[in-house]
């Protein structure tokens, strides 16, 4: 059974940093290709950042240059590293694991997690 646990969130103000994590079972990330989405309520959930398993990294540009994906094979988890925060981040972050096609659309991704809440204030 494959189990995409997130956690990390929380209430930040503008300028600050948050490292999210996302630990899995049932799937090896050192052998999967894993992303960030995030998601406002009502919204549809977009992109945020990619790895695959070779450790190529792609960001949407709205984060470019401030979030870090990455992942510890040890811990079987992935990482999104968030640096000066914007009131414009505050969403839901969900982590998934693509099936293929596509990395953008939501429907390649077979495994989801729960969520983690993160709200950044002005």
């Amino acid at each position: 059974q494959v189990q995409l646990v997130e956690s990390g969130g929380g209430l930040v103000q503008a300028g600050d940093s948050l490292r999210l994590s996302c630990a899995a079972s049932g799937i090896a990330v050192s052998a999967s290709n894993m992303a960030w989405f995030r998601q406002l309520s009502g919204k549809d959930r977009e992109f945020v950042a990619y790895i695959t398993w070779t450790g190529e990294t792609y960001y949407d540009d709205s984060v470019k240059g401030r979030f870090t994906i990455s992942r510890d094979n040890a811990k079987n988890t992935v990482y999104l590293k968030m640096n000066n925060l914007k009131p414009e981040d505050t969403a839901v972050y969900h982590c998934g694991r693509h099936n293929g096609g596509s990395y953008l659309a939501t429907n390649n991704y077979h495994y989801w997690g729960q969520g983690t809440q993160v709200t950044v204030s002005s």
